[in-house]
Parts: structure tokens; sequence; C-alpha cells
């Protein structure tokens, strides 16, 4: 299939592209850690909806920031709504969706043993992390999307200059995340998530409970797109978003680096 082919491909990280506004993104706040720590927020929904299904996070997008922003020195700390094991998207686990790090993650027992036992993210103090990392699945629109707590949580990060970073279907979760002032955070926001014509692709559009693409470009947002499962980073502030599977490694690259100064 095209589709398959295209992804493999870039997967591979070939032909990365990068968009950026305000790239050197700065921390305004000191959260005092010598360590910088990055929570990665996890889906805890295995299915689509009433469609039978079966989804969770992506596989890729879970691995490759892990040991990405751990081998740079980071503590990553992975937590979902429900806490315990978190579900992971069966197709991504699969050739040709897998990748070194997917490979590497399977056979670390230390690795296994966190994402099957996630923190329960309301009993977190979030506020004692630098940034934060969500990755992508289909299992976010019904959970994350619609929780108060992470769209208060991603609205502090936001406010007070700590990288918020979001890959593929997880940048929906921005829908209805409003500033202090009442302005959706995505008014006028360069930002980038998995395209309606890749969800068309795989023939799960019509699943879906809402469209990433329209509904953020209805509250302002500056989508930007590549082709299909093209690298594509897009920063903006303390707001790094990355369209597609393939996004996941050099996302997880840009928030190492702003961590790091």
């Amino acid at each position: 299939m095209k589709f398959i082919k295209s992804v493999a491909t870039a997967i591979l990280g070939l032909g990365l592209t990068f968009q950026a506004a305000n790239a050197a993104t700065e921390l305004k706040v000191d959260t005092g850690n010598k360590q910088k720590r990055v929570l990665l927020v996890m889906s805890s929904l295995d299915d689509m909806g009433i469609s039978g299904k079966q989804t969770g996070t992506w596989f890729t997008e879970l691995a490759a920031p892990y040991y990405i922003l751990t081998e740079a020195g980071h503590e990553v700390v992975f937590a979902s709504p429900e806490g315990g094991e978190a579900p992971i998207d069966l197709l991504s686990m699969k050739a040709p969706f897998t990748t070194e790090y997917t490979e590497r993650f399977l056979k670390d027992d230390v690795a296994m043993f966190a994402a099957s036992r996630t923190r329960k993210l309301r009993n977190i103090d979030y506020n004692t992390f630098d940034a934060v990392f969500f990755p992508g699945g289909y299992g976010l629109l019904w959970d994350l999307a619609s929780d108060q707590h992470v769209i208060k949580m991603i609205k502090d990060f936001y406010e007070t200059g700590r990288p918020v970073a979001m890959v593929c279907h997880a940048p929906a979760i921005l829908r209805d995340v409003k500033l202090s002032n009442g302005k959706y955070l995505v008014d006028g926001v360069k930002l980038t998530g998995f395209k309606d014509a890749e969800d068309a692709e795989i023939e799960l559009d019509k699943h879906l409970l809402f469209s990433l693409e329209q509904d953020l470009q209805l509250r302002g947002a500056k989508y930007l797109s590549k082709a299909n499962w093209e690298p594509n980073v897009v920063v903006d502030g303390a707001l790094m978003t990355g369209q597609s599977p393939a996004s996941a490694a050099p996302l997880a690259e840009v928030l190492s680096k702003a961590l790091a100064k």
C-alpha cells in the first residue's frame, strides 16, 4: 500500500523538514531541577469510541522520546489519566511501523516496566516538571482532549514558558485549551499535527470524534503540514508540534536541546 511505503520511508528520517517560529525556545521558569524532568502523558483508552477498532499510544512516539530524552540526561516520567498500564496501538508494534526505538524498547526491561506502571496524572505535581510531552494515538481524542486537568496543565506549562511538545494526534488536545485571558491557546499560533488526508488514507477518518486539522484552524491556529507521513516539526514559542509518527524523534531532539539551554 502507498501509505505503508511512505511511512516506512518517513520513519527512517528521510526528507526531514523543520519549520520554526521563535525556535530558540527559552524557559521562563526555573523549577530548580539540575536534571530536567519531562512528564510524558499517555492515553488510558484502547478503543476508538464505538467503532470496535483498537488503539492506544503509537509505539515509536513513546519509545523515541524516551530514549532521546533520557540519553540526553533528562528524567522521563510516564503518566496517564488512570495510571497503570497504558495501551499501545497494536498496529504500531508491527512492521513497517516499528523503528529502532521500538525494537530497543521491547527488549528493555526498565522501559517496559515503566510503561506498564504509569503514574496517575492527577496524583502528580506537574509544577515540578520542566516540560511535558504528549505522544499520539487515537485514544486521546476520547480522554485527554476533554480532560479538564490536562487542559489546565497545558495552559499552566505554556503560560510559564515551559515546553509543551505534542506529536501526531496529540495536538488535538489543544482544541479547548484557553489562556488566562480567555483566548484559545492556538489562536494565531503556528503548529502541525496529523492531517485529515493521512487519516483518510488509512480509512480512519470516518471513526474520529473530531478533526484535529479542522477544529484547530477553527480556533485560529496557523496549521502547517507537509506531504503525508513526512517528518515535520513546527515550533512557535513554548509550543512544539510534530505532524506524523516520523516526527517523534526530531521533535524529541528539539525539546531536548531547549531543555539544555
